[in-house]
C-alpha cells in the first residue's frame, strides 16, 4: 500500500554537539566511561594482590575472596566494581536446556525486571510467560486479539501486573497478568483493553516496538507510519504523535527512568533524539552513521549513551553528547538497493564506512536479515554492562566486548533466526527465542583465566 512521505522539521540548535570524529584514543576513553560500574576489582585489591598484566588487574576469585577476609577494602565485604569484576567473568553460555517449543515462529522473549518471569511471544497468537523460579512453568498463556501478521512486541508494566502486546495494526493491548489462570480457555473471559493509537481512524499502519515508561503511566510506541506515539494510560488517550522519521520507525525506548528524552531508530537509517519537554515537531539531535536501516536501539539507562542494530549489519554505539543538530542527506553514500527480507548483504559492501559517522565504535560479525533483530546491553548488577549481546540471522547469539568490540562468546543451539535474546538481570542467564519455535535458556561458565 503505498501512502505519502512526510517532511521533518529539524531544529537547529545554536551551536553543534561534536563536530569531529573522536580520535581512536579518546574513542576508547569514551567507551570505557560507558560502563556504569567499573569491571575493576577495588583499588586496593589491584594495589595490594599480586599478578598484573599491562597495568590492569587480574584476579582469580580466590584472589578476590582472599582480600576479602584480609579486609583489603576496609568494608569487610566485596564493594559493587568487586563483585561486577567477578560475576563477569562468569558468561552464560552453557547449555542451553530447551524451555519450550511451538509450532510457529518465536519472535520476543523477554526476563522481567526482577528476573522472576520471561515473556516469549509467538507469530500464532501465543504469549507464554514463564516462572523463572518455579522452574519455568507456564504462570500464563495469552491468546492474542485482532493479530496482524506476528507478535512484534510486548513489554511488561513496571509493577509487573500488566502485559502490553502489539502486531502490524495501530490497536495495542493490555492484558492484567495477576492472575494465575494458564489455560487458554481463561483468556476467553479475560479482558484484553485495545489502546487505540490511531489519532485519525487510519487502521494501516503497525505497531513495531512498544514500552512501558519507567513509571508505568505511559506507552511509547514506533510505527510503520514513520511516527512516535505516546499514550497516557490514566486518561486512557493517544498524547501525541510526532512524525519521527521519512520511513518506518522500527525501535523506540526512553533514554532514562525520567523519561523525559526519547530515542528512536529507523529504516532512514537514522538515530534521532527528542527531548519532550521542548518536543514541538523537531528533534533534539541527529546521530549518523548507519549506513541502512535500523533494526532495534537499546538504551544504556544513563540518559548519554545507547547501542543500535542496523541492517548494514553492524551494531553502534552513541553518545548524544555528539549528536548534529541537522542531516544533510547528500552525506550518504550511493544507496545500493537490495532487500533484507530475501537477500543477502553484499560482501563488497561489508566495510563501507559513512563519511560522517558519529558512533563511537562499531560491532560485526552477526547477521541482521529477513526480521528486526534486537541488541541490547548486558546488565549493570552482574557484568556492569561491559557486554552486548544480539540474535542473529545464522541462528546465533553473539556477545561482544563493549570497550574492544571483541567477540567473546558465540552461542550456537537454533536452527533458524535468533530474532530476540534476554540477559538475567542478576544471575548468569540468557533466554532467547528462534524462528525454529524454540525458548532456551542458557547459563554460566566462566571465562578462561589468564596466567600471570
Amino acid at each position: 500500500m503505498s501512502r505519502s512521505r512526510k517532511s521533518v522539521n529539524r531544529c537547529r540548535p545554536d551551536s553543534e554537539i561534536g563536530g569531529r570524529a573522536p580520535s581512536a584514543d579518546e574513542g576508547l576513553s569514551d567507551i570505557a566511561v560507558a560502563t556504569k560500574l567499573s569491571s575493576k576489582p577495588h583499588r586496593f585489591l589491584g594495589r595490594m594482590l599480586p599478578g598484573k598484566s599491562e597495568g590492569v588487574p587480574i584476579i582469580s576469585p580466590v584472589k578476590m575472596l582472599a582480600g576479602r577476609e584480609g579486609n583489603y577494602s576496609g568494608r569487610s565485604r566485596f564493594t559493587t566494581s568487586d563483585r561486577c569484576h567477578l560475576s563477569s567473568r562468569y558468561l552464560p553460555v552453557n547449555g542451553p536446556s530447551l524451555i519450550d517449543r511451538m509450532s510457529s515462529c518465536a519472535y520476543v522473549s523477554q526476563f522481567s525486571a526482577d528476573g522472576t518471569l520471561f515473556v516469549a511471544g509467538f507469530q500464532d497468537s501465543d504469549i507464554k510467560i514463564y516462572n523463572v523460579d518455579s522452574g519455568w512453568k507456564v504462570k500464563k498463556n495469552i491468546r492474542a486479539r485482532s493479530l496482524r501478521w506476528t507478535i512484534t512486541d510486548t513489554s511488561l508494566s513496571p509493577d509487573q501486573r500488566f502485559l502490553v502486546y502489539s502486531s502490524m495494526s495501530p490497536m495495542v493491548h493490555i492484558v492484567d497478568i495477576g492472575s494465575t489462570m494458564t489455560d487458554s480457555v481463561a483468556n476467553v473471559t479475560e479482558i484484553h483493553e485495545g489502546l487505540d493509537f490511531s489519532d485519525d481512524d487510519d487502521y494501516s499502519f503497525g505497531i513495531f516496538s512498544v514500552k512501558f515508561s519507567t513509571d508505568g503511566r505511559e506507552v511509547v510506541a514506533a510505527s510503520s507510519d514513520d511516527a512516535i506515539y505516546v499514550y497516557d494510560l490514566a486518561a486512557n488517550k493517544l498524547n501525541v504523535r510526532i512524525p519521527a522519521h521519512t520511513s518506518d520507525v522500527n525501535s523506540v525506548c526512553f533514554a532514562d527512568e525520567a523519561g523525559h528524552v526519547l530515542y528512536s531508530g529507523s529504516d532512514d537509517h537514522l538515530v534521532k533524539v527528542w527531548d519532550r519537554r521542548c518536543l514541538g515537531s523537531r528533534e533534539s539531535g541527529v546521530l549518523t552513521g548507519h549506513l541502512e536501516g535500523i533494526t532495534f536501539i537499546d538504551s544504556h539507562g544513563d540518559g548519554h549513551y545507547l547501542i543500535s542494530n542496523g541492517k548494514d549489519q553492524t551494531i553502534k554505539l552513541w553518545d548524544i553528547r555528539k549528536m548534529s543538530s541537522n542531516f544533510r542527506l547528500n552525506s550518504l553514500p550511493t544507496h545500493v538497493e537490495w532487500d533484507y527480507r530475501w537477500m543477502e548483504y553484499p560482501s563488497h559492501l561489508r566495510n563501507r564506512r559513512h563519511p560522517n559517522d558519529q558512533s563511537l565504535m562499531t560491532y560485526r560479525g552477526h547477521r541482521v536479515l529477513r526480521t528486526l533483530i534486537r541488541c541490547y546491553f548486558s546488565p549493570s548488577y552482574s557484568t556492569g554492562q561491559k557486554y552486548i549481546y544480539t540474535g542473529s540471522a545464522d541462528g546465533q547469539i553473539y556477545i561482544y566486548d563493549l570497550v574492544t568490540g571483541a567477540k567473546v562468546a558465540r552461542l550456537r543451539y537454533h536452527d533458524q533466526i535468533v530474532r530476540d535474546c534476554s540477559w538475567h538481570p542478576f544471575n548468569p542467564m540468557l533466554g532467547s527465542s528462534s524462528w525454529d519455535g524454540a525458548i532456551a535458556n542458557w547459563e554460566l561458565s566462566p571465562l578462561p583465566e589468564k596466567r600471570n
